[in-house]
């Protein structure tokens, strides 16, 4: 297979180790030729994304729930690396407390915080790459959701009210920065054990319904999921545009 991502340089938000789905999307797009620089959330969290990557120059400080954090976070980037081809938000939380039970549970502060840093966040994030010019024209920008978007998935709750916020982020953005060249997609990925899933109740269950409903009988893989993103950003998807994307070996047909 070809270098699809050579010369082009990639933002990755949202690396919490090897088996995050965003560390397998970088790895997938690093092996298609892209240069890559990555943000983390606060000192606690490098440690662990600064075993992945050595080069401390490409990795960046940045907390989404902060619009002065995500201000200087890109102007570093942008000083160190000029304008880039791509950006993966690979960005969600909630409080573990907040998804078992009843949906009515929920309390105002943790759906807040839920659709703040989970949804929220791709639209902060794509302000101010915009008001910096942080990205070229053109270039692609996907973002990673879930099926309990859509389906009542059991102890994913408010997550999955915060990911279907996100999904039609994702559709407001690519109508309003198209006219700029930048896209906007999402990855509707397969459930995988995963630090996020771990914190979900039940999530051996959940894991393995989810994989008894594949296609193939058969989870679907880090590097699987990181082949689709790296598709996505490289000039062979341009016509893609506004879209979620299932990476779950046809689990969402069921």
């Amino acid at each position: 297979m070809g270098k699809l991502l050579t010369g082009k340089k990639i933002l990755v938000m949202g690396v919490a180790n090897q088996r995050s789905i965003a560390w397998g999307c970088a790895q997938v797009m690093a092996e298609q030729g892209a240069e890559l620089i990555y943000t983390y959330q606060n000192e606690r969290m490098k440690k662990s994304v600064a075993k992945l990557v050595t080069d401390d120059t490409r990795l960046v400080e940045c907390d989404v729930a902060s619009d002065e954090s995500i201000q200087t976070a890109f102007a570093t980037i942008k000083a160190r690396f000029g304008q880039l081809d791509g950006l993966v938000h690979a960005i969600a939380y909630a409080k573990k407390e907040e998804l078992g039970g009843s949906i009515t549970n929920v309390t105002r502060a943790g759906y807040a915080l839920a659709q703040d840093v989970s949804a929220y966040s791709l639209l902060a994030v794509m302000k101010e790459a915009e008001q910096q010019a942080l990205l070229k024209n053109p270039a692609s920008v996907v973002t990673l959701t879930y099926f309990g978007s859509e389906r009542a998935i059991p102890n994913y709750n408010v997550m999955g009210v915060a990911k279907a916020a996100l999904e039609a982020n994702v559709r407001y953005l690519a109508r309003d920065l198209g006219t700029t060249g930048i896209r906007v997609n999402a990855i509707s990925a397969g459930a995988m054990k995963t630090l996020a899933v771990t914190g979900i109740k039940g999530h051996s269950d959940l894991l393995k319904v989810s994989q008894e409903r594949t296609a193939d009988g058969k989870s679907v893989t880090l590097a699987e999921i990181g082949g689709t993103c790296a598709f996505l950003m490289s000039d062979l998807s341009t016509g893609l545009v506004g879209d979620v994307i299932y990476v779950d070996k046809g689990v969402h047909l069921i």
